[in-house]
């Protein structure tokens, strides 16, 4: 019994060091080596300061840039989840006729328009960093005004900053919101701050 029970432990020991110690030494340096960008948490670096990750939502609410998809967290990465609420939920209906009213006032040019789901719907995570190209083009007019841009300028942005589907056929174009906005801020040299 005493000799199982030294071996359990050599083993347990041996295994203690490979699974705990080397193996995620080794997978932080291949990380560190092959993706640094990636294995460092995907962080937008601007002129030395961080921008957030392009992985999670930010909470971009001046006229002056892009808006993301609606976060029942409000954007806060440690709490991230969503509201659960079904499409026949009365609360579900009222917060997205909410959030359409909202967004046309905000932006005039959508008072007749068809509005993208993803505009006025909130993610499953609440934190998705990226939005439809639809939404972002709707959004152009808005953005050209107060930053006293041709609109036309701000559509060529979104196509340069735009990003296909994933594999060549998985899900739908995209943009991510924090580089488009930070993108944006370089169009001319001006950071306007959120």
């Amino acid at each position: 019994m005493l000799k199982s029970l030294w071996k359990s432990l050599k083993i347990l020991f041996v295994f203690s060091i490979l699974t705990g110690i080397i193996y995620p030494f080794f997978m932080t340096l291949v990380g560190q080596i092959l993706f640094p960008f990636e294995a460092n948490g995907s962080i937008l670096i601007v002129d030395g300061k961080s921008k957030g990750s392009v992985l999670i939502g930010q909470k971009f609410t001046k006229d002056f840039y892009f808006q993301g998809r609606p976060s029942v967290v409000d954007y806060d990465a440690s709490a991230s989840g969503a509201s659960n609420f079904g499409p026949t939920s009365a609360k579900f209906k009222s917060a997205v006729i909410e959030r359409i009213a909202v967004l046309q006032r905000n932006n005039p040019s959508l008072a007749d328009k068809e509005i993208p789901g993803d505009l006025v719907l909130m993610s499953a995570s609440g934190l998705d960093p990226d939005i439809s190209l639809e939404s972002a083009q709707l959004q152009a007019p808005r953005v050209a005004l107060a930053r006293k841009f041709a609109v036309k300028e701000v559509l060529e942005l979104i196509s340069s900053c735009a990003q296909g589907q994933q594999f060549g056929f998985l899900g739908s174009p995209r943009i991510n919101v924090l580089k488009l906005n930070m993108a944006l801020d370089s169009l001319k040299g001006i950071n306007y701050g959120r």
